[in-house]
């Protein structure tokens, strides 16, 4: 149980990296979708999508590999310094091309050519700072960790009121302002952004010696490439029902499928904190005898809290929406809310699972289930969004991660046997999701009896849990 509590303490500092990055950038939701059109908000959402896609290419799972290699190697320096090279090289490799025919690239992604050079600076630095990143997560320094990243997303933050609502506000004047192209000043302040967190990760470049080992890097890169192209298959699964919206449906209605997709940040908040601070622990963890039984308690009340969260946000979801998404004219694509709330708990569930293919080092299989995944994706929306219109998108990410769900569950059990208490995990779900169902379809607007639910669901995980919790909490 005391391995348990730290492994929650170092959860709770990592998802301060990340809720409060969340929550700051949940409260720009609100001045994004005032101040946007549904179809600007649109090429919002476009430009993210092709940072997320080359953000997993120029790091090619790097990240993970490292995490792997480096608890396990006597050369730790060694490690990051190979880790640190390779991503530098192959970053400079990457502008170098990227920059001469910047024009003729963006034309071809469908993306402003100054759009496209800022989203070519955005990826550079970032792919810079990933080896320092992970550094600090493998030898344990949370609250460095978190400090950053809350630096970044400050500065981006207060960029963004600076100059979409600001400059405006008070009528302050600027040479090349364009009140016209309000999207491009968001990208300018994730460039600053970037730019701050490379300063301020720079004294981590020369930590160790930096030396470059071929043996280890064709070790670091054997374990990663797999993960990249889960990494890819993952972005499709995330983004390509809101780059085929706007070619099928339009722009305007890939703008409210986008903003009301953001309600669902919670829940991604959730996962993203839990896989901060469990993949390093995982890794760190794998050769104590009772590794499989933390990790399905670990699995257990993961489920618990995702489901928890899944039937508060559905109970109150009238509220989220006005809070969030403010613009009456985004909330046509509300309904798929609870959907895709569902569909990323899936996802945060077979993260947790995916630990038997990164310990056994089968990462190809991680490859094959996110491939899997996303062909569901593509054939799902290609075949059903202009049937049923932007739902079939959200249906698509519940099919996609569910299917991956399951799939990693059964090959785990004959690679590496996890004693997962799927009964209580299977009904805790089960019970959410009858929750959230009769409360959004019966009581949307009563609520009441939205709180009622929720406490009772409350009520019975504390019934079913209170001795393992008080035992945890006495540690």
């Amino acid at each position: 149980m005391g391995t348990l509590k730290k492994f929650f303490k170092d959860t709770i500092i990592y998802g301060l990296a990340t809720v409060l990055p969340r929550l700051m950038n949940f409260v720009l939701v609100p001045l994004h979708t005032e101040k946007l059109n549904t179809s600007s908000y649109s090429d919002n959402t476009t430009f993210y999508i092709y940072a997320a896609f080359f953000n997993v290419l120029l790091t090619y799972g790097m990240e993970t590999a490292f995490f792997r290699f480096f608890s396990k190697s006597e050369e730790k320096g060694k490690v990051f310094s190979t880790v640190f090279i390779s991503l530098v090289v192959t970053t400079l490799l990457f502008l170098v091309p990227v920059v001469s025919y910047s024009t003729q690239l963006a034309a071809l992604v469908n993306l402003d050519t100054n759009y496209f050079n800022l989203l070519v600076g955005v990826l550079a630095l970032d792919a810079l700072v990933v080896a320092p990143f992970a550094y600090l997560r493998a030898t344990g320094r949370p609250i460095k960790f978190t400090a950053i990243k809350l630096s970044n997303i400050a500065v981006y933050v207060l960029l963004n009121f600076f100059f979409l609502w600001a400059i405006p506000k008070f009528g302050m004047s600027f040479s090349n302002y364009d009140s016209n192209d309000l999207v491009k000043y968001i990208f300018i302040s994730n460039l600053t952004a970037s730019i701050t967190t490379l300063l301020l990760l720079s004294p981590y470049f020369f930590k160790t010696k930096l030396e470059f080992s071929i043996k280890i890097f064709k070790q670091l890169f054997s374990y990663g490439w797999p993960i990249m192209v889960a990494g890819l298959a993952y972005v499709i699964n995330e983004n390509f029902d809101k780059w085929l919206l706007p070619t099928v449906l339009g722009k305007d209605i890939n703008g409210a499928y986008s903003g009301c997709y953001k309600i669902a940040v919670f829940m991604t908040i959730f996962i993203q904190a839990f896989r901060l601070g469990a993949e390093p622990f995982f890794f760190n963890y794998a050769k104590e005898k009772n590794a499989q039984k933390t990790y399905a308690v670990i699995m257990k009340y993961f489920v618990i809290c995702g489901s928890l969260m899944m039937v508060g946000i559905v109970a109150y979801l009238n509220i989220f929406k006005e809070l969030i998404v403010r613009d009456e004219s985004y909330w046509v694509a509300i309904e798929i809310v609870p959907v895709v709330l569902l569909a990323n708990l899936c996802l945060g569930i077979y993260f947790n699972l995916a630990i038997w293919y990164k310990l056994t080092d089968k990462t190809r299989f991680g490859m094959y289930i996110s491939i899997i995944g996303a062909f569901i994706t593509i054939v799902f929306n290609y075949l059903m969004i202009e049937r049923i219109g932007f739902m079939a998108s959200a249906w698509a990410t519940l099919a996609a991660y569910a299917s991956m769900m399951m799939i990693s569950y059964t090959l785990g059990k004959k690679h590496y046997p996890v004693p997962y208490d799927v009964i209580k995990i299977g009904s805790y779900l089960g019970l959410a999701i009858l929750l959230s169902a009769i409360s959004y379809y019966r009581f949307n607007t009563n609520y009441y009896i939205s709180t009622v639910i929720v406490l009772v669901f409350l009520g019975i995980i504390f019934i079913s849990e209170k001795n393992e919790i008080k035992q945890l909490l006495k540690k």
